[in-house]
């Protein structure tokens, strides 16, 4: 059609902003946590057991997620989430006993769940419709949002705004996105169409197989990938400031420094991967990638300079940075399996991942020593880029 440029660039500036909403939305939630324990009374055991209802509330709406955007489309579920998250964030500063806080956090995880489903599905088409690579850069404004996200509604309060307000002015930024791009989203006929011509005739719907996508090998192998480098992901999240002052000696004040390294590192990647991905094949970059992140893994785990050390979690974020997206992108051409059916599935596997991570690093450190188990994490992230590289040709269309 004559407009369909402008209306996949516009598709693809809402699906930008729609990632950068998430993000925002889930990083909002880092500096509350403070306030929500002394709020609460909690002790470290109680707020550990808290923050579970959140991954639980995400993993629940994930593949459920996927069942609704195949029937009624991704901009509509998209819009559902965003409106959830934007709800439930103030809550979270408001509420003042235990069992409502578990509450909001569920549904607070199952806005977080809703929305990234969706973006990601909706980012495979419009990655189709344009017959080039996009998802980097998505995630890239992902990654963004989480830098703005957490830094943002800490200044805020930082210069004096109460912190509910704070959150409200969040909230009602999110929801100022959302409904401005709502329209440039991909419609459902368009989507349906889209389907058709990419995932074949026997996309969803007369494809009995596409009702269970957990069965496929291809599903299963590139949610079993999403799952390793999410583990590790989430490994560095939680667990690296506590690595750089128990075994660094890094001081308590600057120990969260090797996740900023990382976290800007990898956003800045990913907003340059998509002509690295173009010019190479997806392949190429995982392997590159993962061999990158082992080697920052390395260095962060026996150098004995807090320096190398940084740039060690530096070179972990531009490795690790455009691997994901890949998968995501792999997932989206699978044959004769839409989008809408194939990334909730990949998502959800992959999801496990970053709530799994955390915990078997803490029983491997309990058991050896903190070291030991970065050595774990190292050793996944050079397995995903060799399995990857060998084995996904034969399991995944390219």
């Amino acid at each position: 059609m004559k407009n369909q440029p402008l209306r996949l660039r516009r598709a693809r500036i809402a699906t930008m902003l729609i990632f950068l909403v998430c993000g925002i939305g889930l990083s909002s939630w880092a500096p509350m946590v403070p306030y929500a324990k002394d709020r609460l009374g909690l002790h470290d055991g109680q707020l550990g057991m808290l923050l579970l209802f959140l991954g639980f509330g995400a993993l629940v709406m994930m593949p459920v997620s996927g069942i609704l955007i195949n029937r009624f489309g991704t901009r509509i579920i998209t819009a559902i989430g965003a409106g959830i998250i934007a709800w439930s964030l103030p809550t979270l500063i408001i509420v003042h006993n235990i069992p409502l806080m578990a509450v909001a956090l569920f549904f607070f995880g199952a806005g977080i769940g809703t929305i990234d489903v969706a973006m990601n599905a909706h980012g495979v088409q419009v990655q189709n419709l344009y017959g080039r690579p996009i998802m980097s850069s998505l995630h890239g404004l992902f990654s963004v949002g989480g830098l703005v996200g957490s830094l943002g509604l800490g200044a805020l309060v930082k210069v004096g705004l109460a912190p509910l307000y704070a959150a409200l002015g969040i909230s009602l930024l999110l929801a100022i996105i959302a409904a401005s791009q709502y329209r440039y989203f991909l419609d459902y006929r368009t989507e349906r169409e889209t389907i058709t011509m990419f995932a074949g005739e026997n996309a969803p719907g007369s494809d009995r197989r596409s009702r269970v996508p957990w069965l496929r090998s291809s599903v299963l192998f590139l949610g079993f990938m999403c799952f390793a480098v999410f583990l590790a992901e989430g490994a560095i999240l939680d667990w690296s400031a506590v690595f750089l002052r128990d075994t660094k000696g890094v001081s308590q004040e600057f120990s969260g420094v090797g996740y900023a390294a990382f976290s800007v590192a990898m956003a800045t990647m990913r907003l340059l991967g998509d002509g690295l991905v173009e010019r190479l094949s997806g392949k190429s970059v995982v392997l590159g990638g993962s061999m990158l992140a082992t080697l920052g893994l390395a260095l962060s785990i026996w150098s004995p300079s807090v320096y190398m050390v940084l740039f060690g979690y530096v070179l972990l974020g531009v490795g690790a940075a455009n691997i994901v997206p890949i998968f995501f992108s792999a997932g989206g051409r699978l044959p004769g399996l839409s989008p809408n059916v194939s990334i909730p599935a990949i998502t959800t596997i992959g999801y496990l991942g970053q709530l799994a991570g955390p915990a078997l690093l803490g029983l491997i450190a309990h058991q050896y020593s903190l070291a030991v188990a970065f050595g774990f994490t190292t050793a996944v992230m050079a397995a995903v880029g060799v399995v990857y590289f060998l084995f996904s040709s034969v399991v995944v269309k390219h």
